[in-house]
């Protein structure tokens, strides 16, 4: 781009100081022009240490920037990216991108009307190990089945241990869109969660329906201590088996990498992308369907 992409901030909590503050103010193609919280100290602080601006009015904000950044729960996230978008921000989108499929429905519409480019934060798929690996399961082909499995103490102790939306939502929220991503696109598209059930420890697992006939499974828990957290992706079927199990690219690098592909979509006008806004729809009627399942 000729002139960077001015960028607004909402959310000034842990992952927006770690991740969405530093990756935006030092890409090459972003400048971080504003942040918005709901905590008026956390915006000013956070602008302050970045070289933004801080702002205590949400619309005052959009009227200044090209582009939206969110880094807020997802009951917060879904109405103020419908309002961006219907005011023609582009979107970089945490996920799930709302409460529910019915306004993430709402979301993906203003999205589309807009004619905006959108991006959802799916962090290890912004990583090249991910990008080579998926590469080489669709050269090779045959593959039937997978298991996932990302098991943490993350509402236990850290950075994300008093975060209320976690603690309500769980795992199946906040880790498995990153699993149900994956998996989708491994082996094809989920169309069905076969089986779903959630234990008092808030351990999820779930069997998953591709299309094409595989099955895949799913283990998901933030509050098991354990020491490293782990997690792990594997794919097995006529080829043999694959697994990832590979994090070395940061998630500040992966973040990164988003923004070059956001970046150049705005620049080409291009609004469609693996990972945009109709993936966290997907994503999401996959989370509505499980928890349904499961009678959560």
């Amino acid at each position: 781009m000729d002139e960077q992409l001015r960028v607004g901030l909402v959310g000034a909590g842990p992952w927006a100081q770690m991740i969405h503050g530093p990756g935006i103010a030092n890409h090459p193609g972003t400048t971080l022009t504003g942040v918005w919280a709901r905590r008026p100290e956390a915006a000013r602080e956070l602008a302050g240490s970045l070289g933004a601006e801080p702002f205590e009015d949400y619309t005052a904000m959009l009227s200044t920037v090209d582009a939206v950044a969110f880094c807020v729960p997802p009951g917060v996230q879904g109405p103020m990216a419908i309002e961006a978008a219907k005011a023609g921000k582009h979107l970089v989108l945490e996920k799930p991108i709302a409460e529910s499929a019915e306004v993430a429905a709402e979301l993906v519409a203003a999205v589309e009307e807009a004619g905006v480019a959108s991006l959802v934060v799916l962090t290890r798929r912004y990583a090249p190990e991910t990008k080579q690996m998926l590469a080489q399961l669709h050269r090779t082909g045959g593959w039937t089945g997978a298991d996932s499995r990302w098991i943490s103490g993350a509402l236990l102790d850290g950075p994300f241990s008093n975060s209320p939306w976690r603690h309500d939502k769980g795992a199946l929220d906040d880790v498995g869109p990153h699993a149900f991503d994956l998996l989708d696109a491994a082996l094809g598209e989920i169309t069905d969660v076969l089986a779903a059930n959630v234990t008092d420890t808030g351990l999820w697992q779930l069997i998953l329906q591709h299309a094409g006939g595989a099955t895949s499974t799913v283990s998901l828990c933030l509050s098991l201590p354990m020491q490293p957290p782990f997690a792990d992706f594997t794919v097995f079927g006529t080829e043999g088996h694959r697994t990832l199990t590979n994090r070395d690219t940061p998630a500040l690098e992966c973040f990164t990498n988003l923004l070059d592909d956001f970046v150049a979509m705005v620049d080409s006008g291009t609004t469609t992308h693996e990972c945009d806004v109709r993936r966290g729809l997907h994503l999401q009627r996959i989370i509505d369907l499980a928890r349904r399942k499961a009678g959560a």
